[in-house]
C-alpha cells in the first residue's frame, strides 16, 4: 500500500474543511474532527469501507447503558455507514492498492461530509469514489449517505476488460463496541420493499437500561441497472446490490436510514419502516437538509473578516455544538466529548452550564430551555445523592447521566497492573456545580425573560440546591462564619481544601439569587411560591436563615491588596516558576507528581479569575477592572494553561481582552479554537472538547465583542485583534435579535461617554404644540403661515424661528417681543396635557439602557420651556443636564448650547454624541466636534454620521456598533 503522508495540516476556507491527504496515524483524531450530527445523534467520521484500528461509533443522546459494576456510559450505536465494495472480486479498502488522490472535506455551512478518493487496486484497476454523507437537520430520525464510483482504467499490469462487475454490500451493523464492550442484545431484523427499492431494518435492545433502538435503511441505484439480494445473519443485515460499470460509467448508490428508539415511541420498528417508506428522493432530502443548516446559521454564525483561519475554527467550534444539541428532548444534554467519542463515557458536566449553555441562550434559546430542563428532571437523582451524602435538598452530581444520579467512577483504572487505583475526590468535593447550574438557570431567565419556565421549573433547581447548601455550610462559632471545607474548587490540582474562594462565593451569590427568586415568586406567582414552599418544606425561619448566612460566608478576600486567596493556606504553598519546565509537552502534574503538585501555588485552570469572570456577568463584587488586573497578575502566571486543562484558554482570552492585552488574548483564544483541529492535547481521538468549543465562542462575543449583559441588554466594547478588518454577530435578548457589526477605521471606536439629545421631534413630538402656537399667531397677525412654512422651524430659536415667519413685514423690538410671549403663552398652556404617554416609541427604553452602562445624558433644545416638558415626560430622573434656551446667546447652528450641555456633564465634546432631527441641530453638533446621529428623512439630516428614521427598537449596542463603523 502506497500512503504517502504529505502533511498533518488541515486546508481552510471560510466554510469549508480539507483533509489533502490520508494519514493512517491520524486515523482515529480526524475520525473525530469529521463527525458529523444533528443534536439527536452524532456519527464519527469512519470510513465507509472501514479501515483497520478504526473507531466507527454513532451515539445518540440519552442512550445510555451500565458496564456491570464499573460505569454507565453512552452505548455506541449499530453502524448505519457500513458500505463494502468488490470491483470483480477485489474488495476497495485504502489499506490495499495505491491511494492515486485523496481528499475529505467538511462542508460546514451544508452540514455535509464529502471524501473523493482515487485508488489503483492491486491488481491495476483504477476506479474514483466520491463519498457524502449527512445527518439530517430538517428531519433528526433521518441519514443520508451517497457514493458515486467511477469506473477510470482496467491497463493495470493484470489487466481485466470492461465492463467491470461490482458489488455492494450495504449493512446494518449490530455488533457495534464500546472500546471491547457490545451493550446490544439482538432482537429481530427483516425486509422491506417499495418498487425498485429494496430496505431492511434492524431491532436491538441495550442490555441493561433496556432501551430498543431501531434502524431501517433502504438503497436506490442511479445510472445502471442493478439486482438486489438480502443476507441475514444474525445482527448483521445486508443488502447487497450488483451492477455491471462500463469504462468511465458513473454509478450512485444511495443510502438512506431511519432511526428510532423507545425513548421517542412505544413502537420503533413501526416508526422507522414508515419513515423510510414516505421519504422522498436523495437529492430532496438533501435540500431539505441543506435549508436547515442556512437558517440555523441564519442567527447563529459569527463573520470574523481578516483572519481565515480564526473564522473557520470559529464556525468549526459553534458547528460541533449545534450538532450536539436536542431541541427536542428535554432529558438529554450535551456531553463533555459530544457525540463524537468515547471520552468520559457520555457524561455531563458543570461544562454546559458554564461554558456551553451561553451560546445557545443569546442564539437559540429554545434549546438552552430545553438543556436545562434536563437538569430540572434530574432533581430526583440530585435529592438522592444529596440524601446520601446527609444532606437536605439537592446536590447535583459531578458527573450526569440519564437519571441525574452520580456517575462519576470512584477511582481511575490504571493501565499499569502493578500501580494503586486512584480515588476521584471530584464525585464526592467538587461540589460548586450545584451553584453553577443556578447561575445558568438565572442567566437564561435574564436574557430570555422566560417568566413561565422560571415558575415551573427553573426556581425548584434554585430554591431545592439553596437548601442543599444550607445543610453543607459548617458554621465555626469562633470565627462568627460559615466555612465549606473538603472541598476541590474549579482548580482539581489541589483537593479537599478548606474555603474555596470559587466555591464559597458562588454558594454566596446562589443564595443571593435563591432568596430574590423565591421574592419575585411571591410577588408574580404567589400560588407557586405556596406550592413549591410546602414542596420544599420552606418556611419564613429557613428563609430568614438563608439572608443571615449570605453575610457571614467567609470569602479569602484582602481588600488592601486586592488579591483573592485561591483558598485558604494557599498563599503559604511552595511558589512556583512554569517557565523554568519548559519546554514540555504533558501537565505540570505529570511532570511533579499529584502529592507535589497539591503542595504548589499551580492551577490547572481558572479558579479566582473563574470566579471573576462569572461575577462580571452578573455584575457582582468581588469583580471589578483593579480587583481583575491584580489577579490577573498574580494567577495567570501560575496557570497550566498548555497541558492543564481545555477550559482555561478560551477564559484567559476573555479576560485579558477586557484588560487590553490584545496579544495574549489571541494567542489563548486561537489556543482553544484550535484545540481539536490541531490536536493540541494530543486526546481529539477521545471526542471533541465541547467546554472549549463553547468557550471559543463566549471570547468572539463576550472577549473581542466585549459584550456584557446588562439589565437593559446586551452592551458592547469591543476589542478586536489587530489583524480582523470585521466581527459580526447577532445575540437575542428578550425575543428581539440585537445584530452586532464591528470594523474598526484609522480612527479609534468612539470612546462615548455622554449622549445629548434635543427634545422636540426626538423625545417627545411638541413640534405639534408649537406649530399650533405660531399658527394662532400668524392668523391673528394675519402673516402666511403653513405646516410646510413650520418645517423650516426645525431646531430654530424663538426669535429666529418669529423672524422667519414675519419675513419682510416690518415690526419693532418691543412688537416682536410681545409676539414671542404671545406665542410662548399659546404653547406653554398647551403643553399642561403632556404625561409620560407622550415620550416618542423606543426613548425611554434607549434612556434606561445609556443610564444602565453609566453613560451620562442631557438635553439641548432651543426650547425655553425644555424642563418643564421633561418634567412632564417624567424623564428627569434619566437626565443629567438641561441646556435649553436661556442657556447661550447662540442658537444653532452655533455649537453654542451643544457644548454648554458638554460642559454641564464634565466631558470632553469629542466623548458625546448628540441626537437631532433637525439639519441645524446636525450641523451645531459637528461644528462642536460631536459625533451626531439625525432622525427623520435622510435629505433633512443626511450629514449626521448615523441616520435612523426614529428611536423605535434602536439599542444603545446598536448605536454602539454602527458609530464603531
Amino acid at each position: 500500500m502506497n500512503t504517502t503522508v504529505h502533511s498533518r495540516a488541515l486546508l481552510y476556507t471560510d466554510w469549508t474543511l480539507t483533509e489533502p491527504y490520508f494519514d493512517p496515524v491520524l486515523l482515529r483524531t480526524r475520525e473525530t474532527i469529521f463527525t458529523i450530527g444533528n443534536g439527536y445523534l452524532g456519527t464519527r467520521g469512519s470510513f465507509e469501507e472501514g479501515y483497520p484500528q478504526a473507531l466507527p461509533a454513532t451515539l445518540i443522546s440519552g442512550v445510555y447503558d451500565d458496564v456491570p459494576v464499573i460505569y454507565t456510559e453512552l452505548a455506541n450505536c449499530p453502524d448505519w455507514l457500513s458500505l463494502v465494495i468488490i470491483i470483480n472480486g477485489e474488495r476497495f479498502r485504502l489499506d490495499r492498492g495505491d491511494i492515486l488522490h485523496y481528499e475529505r472535506q467538511l462542508d460546514l455551512h451544508a452540514g455535509v461530509l464529502s471524501r473523493f478518493v482515487r485508488w489503483r487496486s492491486p491488481t491495476g484497476k483504477t476506479l474514483e469514489f466520491r463519498f457524502e454523507r449527512f445527518a439530517s437537520l430538517a428531519d433528526r430520525h433521518m441519514l443520508g449517505l451517497r457514493c458515486q464510483i467511477t469506473s477510470i482504467d482496467g491497463s493495470g499490469r493484470l489487466a481485466e476488460p470492461f465492463p467491470w462487475k461490482i458489488e455492494v454490500q450495504s449493512s446494518l451493523n449490530g455488533y457495534p463496541e464500546n472500546q471491547g464492550f457490545d451493550h446490544w442484545e439482538q432482537l429481530d431484523q427483516g425486509e422491506l420493499e417499495q418498487g425498485i427499492e429494496q430496505g431492511i431494518w434492524l431491532q436491538v435492545c441495550t442490555r441493561t437500561s433496556h432501551i430498543e433502538l431501531v434502524m431501517a435503511a433502504k438503497i436506490a441505484v442511479i445510472g445502471t441497472e442493478a439486482s438486489f439480494q438480502v443476507a441475514s445473519p444474525p445482527g448483521y443485515h445486508t443488502l447487497t446490490t450488483t451492477f455491471m460499470a462500463a469504462a468511465g460509467q458513473t454509478i450512485s448508490v444511495e443510502k438512506v436510514v431511519t432511526v428510532f428508539t423507545s425513548q421517542e415511541t412505544e413502537r420503533p420498528v413501526q416508526a422507522a419502516q414508515d419513515k423510510l417508506l414516505a421519504l422522498p428522493s436523495y437529492a430532496l432530502l438533501l435540500k431539505a437538509h441543506q435549508q436547515a443548516w442556512e437558517a440555523v446559521w441564519q442567527h447563529s454564525d459569527i463573520v470574523i473578516e481578516g483572519d481565515r483561519m480564526a473564522q473557520l475554527a470559529v464556525r468549526y467550534n459553534l458547528f460541533q455544538l449545534i450538532i450536539s444539541a436536542s431541541p427536542q428532548n428535554d432529558r438529554v444534554s450535551i456531553p463533555a466529548k459530544t457525540l463524537s467519542g468515547f471520552g468520559y463515557r457520555g457524561h455531563i458536566f458543570w461544562d454546559t452550564e458554564i461554558f456551553i449553555l451561553p451560546f445557545f441562550t443569546l442564539t437559540q434559546p429554545a434549546i438552552a430551555r430545553s438543556l436545562l430542563t434536563y437538569r430540572y428532571h434530574a432533581l430526583e437523582g440530585a435529592r438522592r445523592k444529596a440524601s446520601h451524602s446527609r444532606y437536605q435538598g439537592a446536590m447535583f452530581p459531578w458527573e450526569s447521566a440519564a437519571t441525574g444520579d452520580e456517575v462519576t467512577p470512584r477511582s481511575s483504572m490504571p493501565t499499569d497492573p502493578y500501580a494503586e487505583a486512584v480515588r476521584i475526590w471530584c464525585r464526592d468535593r467538587e461540589i460548586h456545580l450545584s451553584a453553577d447550574i443556578a447561575y445558568a438557570v438565572w442567566q437564561y431567565w435574564q436574557v430570555t425573560g422566560d417568566d413561565l419556565w422560571l415558575r415551573d421549573y427553573g426556581a425548584e433547581i434554585i430554591l431545592d440546591t439553596a437548601r442543599f447548601w444550607m445543610s453543607r455550610l459548617e458554621w465555626h462559632p469562633q470565627q462568627t462564619r460559615y466555612e465549606l471545607c473538603g472541598v476541590i474548587g474549579a482548580d482539581e490540582y489541589h483537593e479537599q481544601v478548606p474555603n474555596n474562594a470559587f466555591t464559597n462565593r458562588m454558594v454566596q451569590w446562589h443564595l443571593e439569587t435563591a432568596v430574590a427568586v423565591y421574592e419575585w415568586l411571591q410577588r408574580t406567582f404567589p400560588n407557586q411560591a405556596a406550592v413549591l414552599a410546602q414542596r420544599l418544606q420552606l418556611t419564613p425561619a429557613q428563609l430568614l436563615s438563608w439572608q443571615a448566612a449570605i453575610a457571614q460566608i467567609y470569602i479569602p478576600y484582602n481588600a488592601e491588596t486586592g488579591l483573592i486567596e485561591q483558598f485558604e493556606g494557599f498563599f503559604q504553598l511552595k511558589d512556583i516558576d512554569l517557565t523554568d519546565y519548559e519546554p514540555r509537552d504533558r501537565s505540570i502534574q505529570a511532570v511533579l507528581g499529584m502529592d507535589e503538585t497539591n503542595q504548589r501555588q499551580v492551577l490547572k485552570q481558572p479558579d479566582v479569575l473563574m470566579l471573576l469572570y462569572l461575577m462580571r456577568g452578573v455584575q457582582a463584587a468581588p469583580y471589578s477592572h483593579d480587583v481583575l488586573q491584580k489577579n490577573w497578575d498574580y494567577y495567570a502566571p501560575r496557570t497550566d494553561s498548555t497541558y492543564g486543562s481545555s477550559l482555561t484558554s478560551a477564559i484567559h482570552a476573555i479576560l485579558a481582552a477586557d484588560l487590553g492585552a490584545p496579544a495574549a488574548a489571541y494567542q489563548q483564544f486561537m489556543q482553544a479554537a484550535m484545540v481539536d483541529l490541531d490536536d493540541n492535547r494530543g486526546n481529539t481521538a477521545d471526542g471533541i472538547h465541547a467546554a472549549s468549543a463553547g468557550g471559543v465562542w463566549q471570547a468572539v462575543v463576550f472577549g473581542f465583542g466585549g459584550i456584557q449583559l446588562k439589565n437593559s441588554g446586551p452592551v458592547a466594547t469591543p476589542h478586536l485583534p489587530p489583524t480582523w478588518s470585521r466581527l459580526q454577530f447577532k445575540l437575542h435578548w428578550h425575543g428581539t435579535c440585537h445584530s452586532f457589526d464591528f470594523v474598526p477605521s484609522d480612527s479609534h471606536t468612539p470612546n462615548i461617554q455622554g449622549f445629548i439629545f434635543d427634545l422636540d421631534g426626538v423625545l417627545t413630538d411638541t413640534a405639534e404644540w408649537h406649530y399650533r402656537a405660531w399658527q394662532q399667531l400668524a392668523d391673528e397677525e394675519h402673516l402666511p403661515f403653513d405646516r410646510q412654512a413650520n418645517e423650516a422651524l426645525r431646531g430654530v430659536s424663538r426669535r429666529e424661528s418669529l423672524l422667519l415667519i414675519v419675513g419682510s413685514h416690518a415690526y419693532s423690538e418691543l412688537e416682536l417681543q410681545k409676539m414671542m410671549d404671545r406665542k410662548n403663552r399659546y404653547y406653554v398652556e398647551s403643553i399642561q396635557t403632556i404625561t409620560d404617554k407622550d415620550v416618542l416609541p423606543g426613548a425611554l427604553n434607549l434612556l434606561a439602557e445609556i443610564r444602565q452602562a453609566g453613560i451620562k445624558i442631557a438635553i439641548g433644545s432651543a426650547s425655553k420651556n425644555a424642563k418643564t416638558v421633561i418634567e412632564k415626560l417624567g424623564l428627569a430622573d434619566h437626565v443629567d443636564a438641561i441646556a435649553d434656551g436661556y442657556s447661550v446667546e447662540h442658537p444653532k447652528p452655533a455649537p453654542d448650547l451643544f457644548l454648554y450641555a458638554a460642559h454641564q456633564l464634565g466631558l470632553d465634546p469629542a466623548h458625546c454624541v448628540v441626537v437631532e432631527d433637525a439639519a441645524a441641530g446636525i450641523a451645531a453638533a459637528i461644528a462642536g466636534g460631536m459625533w451626531t446621529i439625525g432622525l427623520g428623512p435622510a435629505d433633512r439630516v443626511d450629514s449626521a454620521d448615523i441616520v435612523l428614521p426614529n428611536l423605535m427598537g434602536i439599542h444603545l449596542a446598536d448605536l454602539q456598533t454602527k458609530l464603531s463603523r
